[in-house]
């Protein structure tokens, strides 16, 4: 299947790491020039062996000629780190293959040569392997899309869609754009995007997202979202800009390596000083391998970002994968994050004789501009009572407190208790029950008297326990903030099971929060969806934003989790643990490996030979024990 536009535009490239860089230009594929070099190597290797052309006594024109040309690759690459000042395995290996051909083993130059090639091969291979397990999702996009326009059906370029077209997405058609089914009802296979295991069923008013898959029924959809700004884009982005950051770690990984060729060349020198022995010397070269962690760290790395994208999170680089990692602390917003964001009216409370209605027409005034969960539930009641919806003439909002309008001349103010004492209210109604099964009591107030209260309950996510008691067995800290009354919160909180519960924060008190506990050491994550949450996200170590949130919480985030699915943040809280383990097994084994192997060759227990067998078998393992996290084709395609 041909990629899309947007997939040729996209196609990321991997410089992450140079080591990474410098081994996969060839990661679609083998070269033949690279087997035929090998193959090259391995017949002058058995030459050599068999002495089939032997001219001068001592010296062997095959083998000094083969090594040479054989390891062009390998000396190149050294004499290029010598003008770039910089200090690698091919330099060190360079050293020990010409010091090989000095004393005259040309048949294990050629042998540690052949391995080398052959190991640089698999490497690259296994770097590639991980570049198409994540590249496998620009195969997602169609070239050309169905829509209608002008009461036509036509075929069109998937560039030349536009926002607001009607895409049709036939049975086993990937859908091209971010959209609202408009018409039509089928299940659409979407792994690649959310990470669900089984197909989700779409009927008119369902979001769908680019790059899934229409499995039976035909579809019309709206296009909201194209392009690099659909949840496919984004994915796309984070992978690009996984490969182009630099996580910490990664840095402390390069620099590790330097060391140990250093390492390598001080144990060397030091062996021939005490030995006088030219082979446990060479040997010594030969053994230290730092290329498992050179080459593992970025692919670690990159694997376990695209392993997030595919179970439904956007980690937006490595820097953020790190920290994600490191997290003791995770603070929760409540209102969309912990519950749908999508509250219901349980109870209208009148005060002073003042009617359900006249209630609800003055809080729907003062409601309409407001973004505000609690104001979509008044909304959606006074739709229900056929109210009049009327435009404020002022409108002014404090976030997490409440908003204030004029509206012909009057003042009208809808918001929390503390909201009305600060605007000079002595008398407001008593509590009733605030809190209590997490409710939200709204006061409604109209020239200057209160008319009453409306009691407002959001529902519950229904993963968000199991969520939350998942994130404490992993030993998280967990904290409920909100800007909701304190016993709401303290409500929800003791529903869900947190360690503390937080409540009647203004946005800014929250981010002082977060600034609060990193200043004790914590390592935070925060998770919200909000405007009001914008400032906490920016502020934590981690700002985790739900993909169902605002714009504006969406970019100060580091992580977006597209299915606002709270399972999801417990998945890629384990994915960054994952990683961090595996890049740690990677350093410990490395440094075991070649302090092993360095103090053996200096003994004379390893000859040159096996020197090189276990420097590429170690090499390999580490870099394989990367792969680990790599998503595999059949999740990639569900």
């Amino acid at each position: 299947m041909s990629t899309s536009p947007l997939a040729e535009k996209n196609v990321p490239k991997a410089n992450a790491s140079d080591h990474v860089a410098d081994r996969g230009e060839h990661a679609g594929g083998v070269e033949w020039a690279e087997l035929i070099r090998i193959a090259f190597v391995v017949l002058a290797a058995a030459a050599v062996w068999f002495r089939l052309w032997e001219p001068f006594p001592r010296i062997s024109v095959i083998g000094i000629a083969a090594t040479l040309i054989g390891g062009y690759p390998i000396f190149k690459e050294a004499f290029e780190n010598i003008v770039e000042r910089k200090m690698t395995m091919e330099l060190s290996m360079t050293i020990a293959l010409l010091s090989a051909l000095a004393i005259g083993e040309f048949f294990t130059a050629l042998v540690i040569t052949g391995f080398v090639l052959a190991a640089e091969v698999l490497e690259g291979l296994t770097v590639g392997r991980g570049r198409r397990a994540i590249q496998d999702l620009l195969n997602f996009l169609p070239r050309t899309v169905t829509v209608s326009r002008n009461a036509q059906v036509v075929e069109i370029a998937a560039d030349q869609v536009k926002v607001g077209d009607t895409v049709i997405v036939k049975p086993g058609g990937h859908v091209p754009v971010d959209g609202v089914v408009l018409g039509g009802r089928s299940f659409v296979e979407q792994a690649a995007i959310t990470g669900e295991a089984m197909p989700v069923e779409k009927v008119v008013g369902d979001v769908v997202y680019a790059g899934t898959m229409n499995q039976s029924g035909a579809l019309e959809i709206t296009a909201q979202k194209l392009g690099r700004d659909t949840t496919f884009g984004r994915i796309v982005e984070a992978v690009e800009r996984a490969e182009k950051s630099r996580a910490p770690i990664q840095k402390t990984a390069d620099r590790l390596a330097g060391y140990l060729v250093y390492f390598a060349l001080g144990a060397a020198i030091l062996t021939f000083i005490i030995t006088h022995n030219v082979r446990s010397t060479i040997s010594v070269v030969i053994v230290a391998g730092a290329c498992g962690i050179a080459a593992g760290t970025p692919l670690a790395i990159l694997g376990a970002i695209g392993r997030a994208a595919h179970q439904g999170a956007i980690i937006k680089g490595g820097l953020y994968l790190e920290a994600l990692a490191a997290v003791d602390t995770v603070l929760l917003d409540k209102t969309g994050t912990l519950t749908f964001g999508t509250p219901q009216i349980r109870e209208v409370i009148s005060a002073n004789g003042f009617g359900e209605r006249q209630i609800l027409t003055a809080a729907s005034i003062a409601e309409r501009k407001s973004e505000h969960p609690l104001a979509k539930a008044v909304m959606a009641r006074a739709a229900e009572l056929a109210l009049t919806l009327v435009e404020p003439d002022e409108f002014s909002s404090t976030p997490g407190r409440g908003v204030r309008v004029r509206h012909q001349g009057e003042e009208i103010l809808v918001g929390s208790r503390a909201f009305l004492l600060a605007h000079g209210f002595k008398r407001i109604l008593p509590i009733d029950g605030n809190g209590a099964d997490g409710v939200s009591e709204v006061y409604v107030t109209q020239r200057g008297q209160v008319l009453g209260s409306i009691r407002i309950a959001d529902v519950l996510r229904p993963e968000a326990k199991n969520a939350v008691a998942a994130m404490r067995q992993m030993g998280l800290k967990t904290v409920l903030l909100s800007g909701d009354a304190q016993a709401v919160t303290t409500s929800v909180g003791r529903d869900l099971g947190v360690d503390e519960a937080v409540g009647e924060l203004l946005p800014e008190q929250k981010a002082k929060y977060v600034s609060e506990l990193r200043v004790k050491n914590h390592k935070v994550a925060m998770v919200g969806d909000g405007i009001n949450d914008a400032p906490a996200l920016v502020e934590a170590d981690v700002g985790i934003a739900m993909g169902s949130g605002t714009d504006v919480a969406r970019e100060s985030a580091d992580v977006i989790l597209i299915g606002s699915d709270l399972s999801k943040l417990v998945e890629t809280l384990r994915v960054a643990r994952r990683c961090r383990g595996i890049v740690m097994q990677n350093f410990v084994g490395t440094l075991v490996v070649d302090s092993v192997g360095v103090g053996l060759a200096a003994f004379g227990f390893l000859n040159p030979l096996l020197a090189a067998f276990i420097h590429v078998a170690s090499e390999l393992t580490f870099i394989l024990n990367s792969t680990r996290l790599l998503p595999r084709s059949s999740e990639v395609r569900g």
